[in-house]
């Protein structure tokens, strides 16, 4: 196998970007996300008690919905969790790199590999790793991953020798690998040896009961990448964000607020500071004369209604405490 400088490149920047995620994850030490979702909710639920043991998961949801945001949270809470945590997109590499990425090389493997390198499977031991879009490997690379999750072994690239390794395997994906099975794109074996557990991320449209607590807390990160200590939602601006229906998810939901903390004045994050589209949205919201409080409260009286009025049920199917329900109607 010859790299050619293209690759190279890639490789040292796939270096340096795993650097810089780790270094801004212990910068940003931000409090976990309050969760109201009932789905949203049981999913976490789920994770953690999944987390317990090895057994190997498989992540679907649409693209940017927090796959990557659920396979952290289950190695925080997990037995591997003082071990790493390292996550690769498979779909975003080319073959002959993702090999060379996952199972490290020797030296003199191919042309451009100056000496031995440690495969993110082995450099993973004793902690996760996180293989991000796999329905999207080559049939090849499909059965050396099935090697590993049977074997629990790699072979690096250039050696005949197999090597031990002791590590968590979380994948994802966004296609439907049922289908991908049946079409033939995807091993079968591989699949239901990835898949021992399935857990699907519902999008953000789904789950807009977390928007506002999520928007705060992707403000307070991106206070902190950006050095603007003093940045902050307006509160109208969060009618516009529970507004839209968020095609990008979580992802398009954190670019949208990075995008506005540049723009906005005074470090107070304003509808106009908003792209076009969300703007529009909040506009349709408010000419139905309907407030965002009123969806709230009507919300929160249908399901009051269907369970007879009893507010601890009425509690636990809105995601929320008893306390924080009884807040909710007192102050509507």
């Amino acid at each position: 196998m010859r790299l050619t400088k293209e690759l190279k490149e890639k490789m040292k920047e796939i270096t340096r970007q795993r650097r810089r995620i780790a270094s801004l994850e212990k910068a940003v030490a931000v409090m976990p996300v309050e969760v109201h979702s009932s789905v949203y909710r049981q999913l976490l639920e789920l994770a953690t008690r999944v987390a317990r043991y090895d057994s190997s998961v498989i992540i679907t949801g649409e693209s940017g919905s927090g796959k990557e945001v659920l396979a952290r949270h289950m190695h925080r809470v997990s037995p591997r969790a003082q071990g790493p945590f390292l996550a690769v997109n498979c779909g975003a590499l080319p073959e002959t790199l993702l090999e060379s990425e996952l199972f490290g090389h020797k030296a003199g493997a191919f042309t451009g590999a100056s000496g031995d390198r440690l495969g993110l499977f082995e450099e993973a031991n004793g902690g996760t790793v996180f293989l991000d879009e796999v329905g999207d490997v080559s049939p090849a690379m499909q059965s050396k991953l099935l090697r590993v999750l049977q074997e629990r072994e790699i072979v690096r690239v250039g050696e005949n020798r197999p090597r031990k390794v002791d590590m968590r395997v979380i994948a994802a994906t966004h296609q439907n690998l049922q289908q991908a099975v049946i079409q033939g794109r995807f091993r079968e074996d591989l699949y239901y040896r990835l898949g021992v557990i399935e857990m699907q991320v519902p999008p953000l449209r789904e789950r807009r009961e977390d928007i506002p607590s999520l928007a705060r807390h992707l403000v307070e990160k991106t206070a902190v990448r950006l050095g603007m200590a003093r940045l902050r939602l307006d509160s109208t601006t969060l009618d516009c964000l529970c507004a839209y229906a968020w095609p990008g998810n979580v992802r398009e939901l954190e670019n949208v607020l990075e995008r506005a903390a540049v723009l906005c004045k005074d470090s107070v994050i304003r509808p106009e500071d908003l792209p076009t589209g969300l703007a529009q949205s909040a506009g349709q919201l408010s000419g139905s004369g309907r407030s965002l409080r009123e969806v709230e409260h009507r919300h929160i009286q249908t399901v009051l209604s269907s369970v007879s009025g009893n507010r601890s049920k009425a509690a636990r199917i809105l995601g929320i405490s008893p306390a924080t329900l009884w807040r909710r109607l007192k102050s509507l």
